[in-house]
């Protein structure tokens, strides 16, 4: 289970946009990185064209860039500070069965994420 998801809300806890908090827009897995709202933003340049009614298109916009899974932390939801990730075994009864869930929780205040 991953300590970062889609949807998390962190915070970037080193590089120039420290201190910012965002809420995590895609999860790179296979590199280690997240991309998060409003943090990283390059320019990128879009080749000039054409839509079918006759607009045109491209010129320099601003996205976000990938960051390091490192360099974030989750926010507590109480406390809205950084905070680890820990997990917990939980079990669960249904349709008269017991599964075993691992559940994500702030290491800061123990609380559920």
């Amino acid at each position: 289970m991953a300590k970062i998801k889609k949807g998390d809300l962190v915070v970037v806890i080193a590089g120039r946009d420290k201190g910012k908090q965002g809420r995590v827009l895609e999860v790179l897995k296979e590199k280690d990185r997240v991309i998060v709202e409003g943090v990283q933003r390059m320019t990128h340049h879009v080749k000039a064209g054409q839509t079918n009614r006759g607009t045109r298109t491209g010129g320099i916009e601003t996205r976000e860039a990938a960051i390091h899974v490192s360099n974030v932390m989750l926010v507590d939801p109480e406390t809205k500070k950084g905070t680890r990730v820990g997990f917990r075994s939980e079990e669960i009864e249904r349709d008269g069965r017991t599964r075993t869930v691992r559940v994500r929780v702030a290491k800061r205040s123990g609380k559920d994420i």
